[in-house]
């Protein structure tokens, strides 16, 4: 569905929409008719989804608290540009969501969430939980899902107060936003976060609607590289999923008792191409050997010792991929758990919140790729994307 004109995200840095003054009359024709496509559309939306949401936890009831301020991202910030048939993967994601969920900690308001979430085709395909060691190229028949199937917005809430989007507060507070006392609504693009807490033009605004992102998701933060400048920690999401998600991983925790835990991601990082002289190049030379068993094992060897129980997260396709590994360790995968993950996995984003989960409860954890200074890996390749396409080495350097 499309965004109302006043709330859609535009790409770049755009001249700056001038917000309405929250000390003179609001309801301007053209504010007027803002407000009312929006509230047009989320009501549209509201009765066109079966997942109509009230506020959650101790944020109250229907009614608002009158002191409450809020920030508004957009109800369709998931689609990159103007690509909407596609999204992110969830760590973007997630990352893009933190700094939204940031802004709002810092400007002490409260962060009205999508209702729903895009879910990437790539990291989508389905067979995973089945235990008969087979694979299969199935993708799950939804491109969404709520966001509390993923997420618990009360135990969010906590820290950073939170509404859905299709939530009965807030049409509400959009309601409250057309009248001329209440602050009004300040519709702002390619403003800094410190501007909008400190001039009253911004701050005394009922509502701030945020110009979405036309890349990821939201907005990523200016400061992501200044670890000191964080306000939320990079676990905070992976540590919110929702109650029947940590639920599962419980269960399993118990079953395995004492385990360590590697991830292993290859599929969609092992696209290799061929240059113009027929050479095959890839953009992670080292990925495909250090993830193949005989690399892992002898990798993992001065961390985690033999007969040890080794729970292996991957999206590695092929079926007993991993086996080589038994002969020192007692592997254990999701697909072992198929009796408690069945009845409650909708989605390979859920999937990976539990088994996320699970490494986070390791003993000790590799990770495929380094993401901080004191990370054990599996492999040396830098993470994020280099754009340098190099000849894939199979050998030991």
């Amino acid at each position: 569905m499309a965004i109302p004109p006043r709330i859609a995200g535009g790409g770049g840095r755009k001249p700056r929409m001038p917000p309405l003054p929250p000390a003179r009359t609001l309801l301007t024709s053209v504010a007027a008719a803002a407000a009312l496509a929006i509230l047009c559309f989320l009501s549209s939306s509201s009765s066109s989804s079966s997942r109509t949401s009230s506020l959650r936890g101790s944020w109250g009831s229907a009614t608002a608290k009158g002191g409450e301020k809020y920030l508004y991202w957009g109800g369709r910030v998931d689609c990159p540009g103007k690509h909407c048939s596609t999204c992110a993967g969830l760590g973007h994601q997630e990352s893009s969501l933190r700094c939204a969920l940031e802004e709002a900690l810092f400007l002490g308001r409260t962060f009205v969430m999508p209702s729903r979430m895009c879910l990437s085709s790539v990291h989508n395909t389905k067979g995973i939980l089945h235990s008969s060691n087979s694979t299969s190229e199935q993708r799950w028949e939804e491109n969404s899902c709520s966001m509390d199937s993923l997420y618990d917005i009360d135990l969010i809430s906590k820290t950073v107060p939170v509404i859905l989007d299709n939530s009965k507060t807030w049409h509400h507070i959009i309601s409250r936003s057309m009248k001329s006392d209440e602050g009004g609504v300040a519709h702002v693009q390619g403003i800094g976060r410190t501007e909008l807490k400190e001039n009253p033009l911004y701050s005394k605004a009922l509502l701030i609607n945020r110009t979405a992102s036309p890349l990821a998701w939201f907005m990523e933060c200016k400061d992501r590289k200044s670890r000191s400048s964080v306000m939320l920690s990079y676990t905070f999401l992976p540590s919110m999923p929702a109650k029947k998600l940590r639920n599962a991983a419980n269960k399993m925790k118990q079953i395995l008792g004492d385990y360590d835990a590697i991830h292993v991601r290859r599929g969609d990082l092992l696209k290799n191409r061929r240059d113009r002289f027929g050479v095959e190049r890839s953009l992670h030379p080292h990925l495909d050997r250090d993830t193949r068993p005989e690399f892992i094992k002898k990798r993992i060897a001065k961390w985690i010792p033999p007969g040890r129980t080794l729970f292996i997260a991957s999206n590695e396709r092929t079926p007993g991929f991993f086996s080589p590994l038994s002969d020192k360790y007692k592997l254990a995968y999701s697909s072992n758990f198929s009796s408690i993950l069945e009845s409650i996995i909708e989605n390979n984003y859920q999937l990976f919140m539990v088994e996320r989960l699970m490494m986070r409860g390791a003993k000790t954890f590799v990770k495929t790729m380094r993401e901080f200074d004191n990370d054990l890996t599996l492999c040396d390749d830098p993470k994020k994307n280099t754009k340098v396409w190099q000849i894939p080495v199979y050998t030991d350097d």
